[in-house]
């Protein structure tokens, strides 16, 4: 894949600001060289003509577990951050540089080193080592770190290493081996739960120990009104939190789980409605940075089970754009703040030059019909499982081209 010039035409550019401008785009030697006026085709360009359309930066998935590139590819998603939960987990610099590597040309995958050896939450892992060999932050993996000296001796040197640490909120001591949020569904249901206040506390540990050293800190998913009122009160503080949630915590509640759907099993679980509402507007008020997927097929030997058996996850790469996109038809976001949260912002947390339209960028360019309906069908996904809660669910958004540093995605 060798990048071309290119440019595209007829287009409406989302950029950071604003709404979209009808305007071309020029992107040559695998970066954007001119937007608006100055993009002026030359001799030997490729020209596509976006008869239209949304032209986009490629969408930043920040936190996924397994690496779809097809199911990425439809999604418009063009760099992914994998997590460390892997077998086996990345706590080595050579796995780390491996995975960084696996995805090239078409598609880029910035690894998340593991926190601690074996994700087990007592030994820091060789994190500068990890980062020379292509780790873009540093994460906990699906837990939490109990042990409060390990997290700050971890905050402590991620700030000197000038490292993002992605942390998974809930308390392990007060969620066990719970599958539910506390509340009426789970009780009706029979089902093992814990209340919500597990986040909330395990937020506010993290965001006291963030202050005190002075670390970047992104918790992945935010998904309480009480938690999203610590991440908001600490941004006001100056302390240097993001928080991220995945689309079924601002469209699904815990009533979704009444006829025991696995596909509804997720890490945090479902919570109550009042919760989601909180999540919408914290997305609404920019509480909220970062939408992910959160990508994490699950085959029938891990779904097909009794509720509180069945693994967590959901397949999300080719359901974040549309979405996503429900939400700027309700007006709680306009377009652009949609692709900062989808693009921009998670490029800037791996501090990769990208998810953003601007002269000097990568050129990973999505050309997007915003509109365009289509019905979700599990059995027809790109994904290596098609666990989905969102099934026979009709949506609106399609991509209809990809490119990847200027080279366009078949």
């Amino acid at each position: 894949m060798t990048p071309q010039s290119l440019v595209i035409t007829n287009g409406r550019l989302v950029l950071p600001t604003g709404e979209p401008v009808a305007a071309d785009l020029r992107c040559q030697g695998g970066r954007i060289v001119a937007l608006g006026a100055d993009a002026v085709a030359q001799d030997g360009d490729a020209v596509f003509d976006a008869r239209g359309a949304m032209v986009t930066p490629g969408l930043v998935d920040l936190g996924v577990f397994a690496i779809d590139k097809p199911a990425f590819h439809f999604g418009g998603i063009t760099r992914a951050a994998l997590m460390p939960d892997q077998g086996p987990p990345l706590d080595h610099p050579a796995r780390v540089r491996f995975a960084a590597q696996s995805g090239k040309p078409d598609f880029w995958v910035h690894p998340l080193a593991a926190a601690t050896r074996g994700l087990e939450g007592a030994e820091l892992a060789e994190l500068a080592l990890m980062r020379d060999a292509g780790a873009r932050a540093v994460s906990t993996g699906r837990r939490w770190i109990a042990d409060s000296g390990v997290m700050l001796r971890l905050l402590s040197y991620c700030a000197m290493l000038d490292l993002v640490v992605v942390t998974h909120a809930e308390d392990d001591g007060i969620t066990g081996h719970a599958v539910a949020t506390a509340g009426e569904v789970a009780t009706r249901l029979g089902l093992p739960s814990a209340p919500a206040e597990a986040e909330s506390l395990a937020v506010a540990r993290d965001i006291a120990l963030a202050e005190m050293t002075g670390a970047r800190l992104h918790i992945r998913q935010v998904t309480t009104a009480k938690a999203l009122d610590l991440v908001r009160a600490a941004k006001l503080r100056g302390v240097q939190v993001t928080a991220g949630v995945t689309p079924a915590h601002f469209m699904l509640s815990d009533l979704e789980l009444v006829d025991f759907r696995t596909f509804c099993r997720f890490s945090p679980p479902l919570r109550a409605d009042a919760d989601r509402k909180a999540v919408i507007a914290a997305i609404g008020d920019g509480t909220i940075d970062v939408i992910a997927s959160g990508h994490d097929p699950r085959g029938p030997e891990d779904k097909r089970l009794p509720f509180a058996d069945a693994e967590p996850g959901m397949a999300g790469a080719e359901t974040l754009l549309p979405l996503t996109l429900t939400l700027v038809r309700d007006g709680v976001i306009d377009m652009a703040r949609a692709f900062a949260l989808l693009a921009g912002n998670p490029a800037a947390l791996l501090g990769v030059n990208a998810g953003r339209l601007a002269v000097g960028a990568e050129a990973d360019l999505a050309v997007i019909h915003p509109t365009r309906p289509w019905v979700v069908n599990s059995d027809k996904m790109a994904a290596s499982a098609g666990n989905t809660p969102f099934d026979r669910r009709p949506v609106e958004g399609r991509v209809l081209a990809l490119w990847k540093g200027g080279a366009r995605i078949d």
